[in-house]
């Protein structure tokens, strides 16, 4: 067996009880576990228009009201009625048709603005395509922008874990953590059977024995200087044991996991005393790991993994997320649209008197906010 298939024989098995070893941490780590500190779940923010539902309820009835009216207008629509009002001449004939076309024009046109916004989602050859997704990628893109510049990027990131003390807290939790696992007698005594096993299982094998031996003799010689009287002193007690230098280390390391048997009570100490070596060197620890995650934080491209989940969304999908964040005040628009309509009705039908009162009506509406909206501050 030549030399690089016995380093191969040692790397194959130094791999099998690597992996053994993190087995055997794994299944600590399964045995001590503890369950997550409960993380607060973030309430999702309400509806503003929910605390306006009865007006929702009524918009959402005007679009019928002014269907019934202009299906009315077909039979009846104050035909031949007039009055003179403070010297002015009104005509009411043809009024419902006027207010129910114009308010009906008002919702359907707010109602196609608004489909247009998400249909047709694909392309058609007259119909087009809708603005949202016609635009899906330069939304990704903008919108992607703005979350790595201004919401979430590398320096609010490491600002938001400098101000936590999450690193520390987490370090002290750590600390705790790894001295209830060497703690557990178990771990201690399987920790130990895995040592012994190692080496046992190395040595046992004589090519691999004899490999470890012509290393060490090598580094034997580098060490010492040629002429030296170190090396004089090595040659003697070779002639005089009869042996080869190699062959007394090889029976050296034939009683290696003898001794080491024996000398696995310094392992205890070790582990006894690793909890207070890792609070001392806390601030190190601590230092370490900060400047590992922000290393990886500065990998992160927050623009590319927003922009590239954002393109991942079909487009049915986009359309509902922004209508499940929206749908009530994009209802709000619509029914508006209808109210809008029919004041534009009026106005058609009899313009300065109208707006006259379209202005009294804006006018005192806007006090009234005003006034709530002082009174609720002083308040």
């Amino acid at each position: 067996m030549n030399k690089e298939e016995n380093s191969n024989i040692i790397k194959e098995r130094s791999k099998q009880y690597g992996l053994r070893f993190w087995d055997l941490i794994r299944t600590q780590v399964d045995k001590h576990a503890t369950e997550d500190e409960p993380r607060d779940t973030p309430i999702i923010p309400p509806k503003n228009i929910m605390g306006r539902r009865w007006l929702m309820n009524l918009l959402f009835m005007i679009p019928y009201l002014l269907l019934a009216v202009f299906g009315i207008s077909f039979f009846w629509d104050f035909n031949g009625m007039n009055t003179t009002i403070f010297g002015i001449y009104f005509s009411f004939e043809g009024l419902l048709r006027i207010i129910s076309i114009s308010g009906l024009i008002g919702f359907l046109t707010n109602w196609l603005a608004i489909t247009m916004l998400f249909r047709p989602t694909h392309p058609r050859p007259i119909l087009g395509q809708g603005l949202i997704p016609a635009q899906k990628d330069r939304i990704a893109y903008r919108l992607a922008s703005a979350v790595s510049e201004d919401l979430i990027n590398p320096e609010i990131i490491k600002q938001k874990i400098h101000d936590s003390q999450a690193i520390a807290k987490y370090r002290e939790k750590a600390t705790i953590y790894v001295k209830t696992i060497i703690d557990d007698p178990e771990f201690r005594e399987n920790l130990k059977a895995l040592v012994v096993n190692y080496v046992d299982e190395m040595i046992a094998d004589p090519e691999v024995r004899s490999s470890i031996a012509k290393k060490l003799m090598v580094q034997i010689n580098e060490a010492i200087d040629e002429n030296s009287f170190e090396r004089v002193a090595l040659k003697a007690y070779s002639f005089l044991k009869g042996q080869e230098m190699q062959d007394l280390v090889e029976s050296a390391l034939v009683k290696l996991p003898t001794g080491i048997e024996h000398g696995l009570n310094k392992m205890d100490t070790f582990l006894d005393n690793l909890p207070q070596k890792l609070d001392e060197h806390g601030s190190v620890i601590e230092e370490m790991v900060t400047n590992l995650l922000y290393k990886l934080i500065n990998q992160l491209d927050v623009h590319a993994l927003v922009e590239d989940n954002l393109r991942q969304y079909d487009e049915k999908k986009l359309e509902n997320l922004i209508k499940n964040a929206s749908n009530d005040q994009l209802q709000y628009i619509q029914y508006l649209g209808a109210v809008l309509g029919t004041f534009g009705g009026f106005i058609i039908w009899e313009p300065i008197a109208s707006i006259v009162l379209l202005t009294i009506i804006i006018g005192s509406t806007i006090t009234a906010d005003q006034l709530i909206l002082k009174f609720r501050n002083s308040s």
